[in-house]
């Protein structure tokens, strides 16, 4: 009887120094210093540190596919085939009271490589695509907006053919770097909004374009390629431009889609529309896989695309990628 007093007399002991320590810990007492009130626990001051903000958000995706076709004696026919398609897309978005300023770097290279035929590797895919706005914000949703648009490619570009009764086929130098290469910059009116799941929309209607269209190859501005008068190496432009821009939009579990489109008018033939479009529909495996739906169309005028037959006509221009491999997210 007695050991059971006395160890009751100690559990209760322990309960209410444990309820007293844990009273101390929860309720700490404050001070008041040049009007600031500071909580202390014991001999110290609690302080709180300051949240630090954070104005710039920078990323960016890496992905690479390939596919590879051997074939040995192999009664269907066919030919041994290696393709390659690589990019990178790299942003740096900057938001501070006011003003916002977001960049965006996208890069593309592919290659087919066929070992039955005379030029056996050709390019597929290839482009370089960089676009930097500032804006100063008018209201919850409207800035004042001036955009940087840069496009062109890295490596020269060919139009292969096989003359009529011919049996070698021939290839025509008809791109390279810088050539063509496009340069616009814009200031207008700039609606943007950023949705809850940080999808975002931006559309930029601008009455102040300029457009600069520039071949530095001299046998392509020889030949007033692109639009340049002949043996020139820069054409420029004055007009109207609208462009919109849909950024990490969920179409559904797993599917992300991403667009901009980029509308150009000339005051000199106004109406008369430049069209750059790109489209990427991402299907995401897991972590580092992905399925990627690759579109873009381009229709300018003044490139004339040259044609089996050897005449160049005015033409729209599509490609259409489906990629499935590797896609790092950084």
């Amino acid at each position: 009887m007695r050991k059971s007093f006395l160890f009751s007399g100690i559990l209760f002991f322990i309960l209410s120094f444990s309820a007293w320590a844990q009273d101390r810990l929860i309720i700490p007492d404050t001070v008041l210093i040049n009007g600031d009130t500071l909580l202390m626990l014991g001999d110290s001051i609690l302080v709180e540190e300051p949240v630090k903000e954070i104005f710039w958000k920078t990323g960016g995706n890496y992905n690479l596919n390939i596919q590879q076709v051997t074939l040995s004696n192999w009664a269907a026919g066919g030919a041994s085939s290696f393709a390659l398609n690589s990019g990178i897309s790299l942003f740096a978005n900057y938001k501070k009271d006011s003003k916002v300023w977001d960049t965006q770097l996208t890069i593309n290279l592919g290659f087919n490589r066929q070992s039955d035929r005379q030029f056996e590797t050709r390019k597929t895919n290839d482009n370089f695509v960089f676009v930097s706005n500032y804006g100063r914000q008018l209201s919850e949703v409207m800035y004042l907006t001036t955009q940087l648009d840069a496009r062109t490619q890295l490596l020269e570009g060919f139009k292969y053919s096989r003359p009529a009764g011919s049996e070698v086929d021939v290839r025509t130098k008809i791109s390279d770097l810088l050539s063509p290469g496009y340069l616009q910059s814009s200031t207008g009116l700039n609606y943007r909004k950023t949705y809850e799941d940080k999808s975002r929309i931006s559309v930029i209607l601008s009455p102040f374009t300029g457009r600069f269209t520039i071949v530095m190859n001299d046998s392509l501005s020889n030949v007033g390629a692109f639009g340049v008068m002949p043996g020139e190496h820069v054409r420029a432009e004055a007009g109207m431009s609208f462009a919109v821009g849909i950024v990490d939009v969920k179409l559904m579990e797993n599917v992300s889609w991403k667009a901009d489109l980029n509308l150009f008018s000339n005051y000199e033939s106004f109406g008369n529309m430049v069209v750059n479009l790109n489209s990427i529909i991402r299907l995401k495996v897991n972590k580092f896989i992905s399925t990627r739906i690759e579109t873009a169309l381009i229709y300018d005028e003044e490139v004339f695309i040259r044609q089996d037959d050897g005449t160049s006509k005015q033409a729209v221009q599509f490609q259409n990628l489906i990629n499935f491999g590797i896609s790092l997210d950084f």
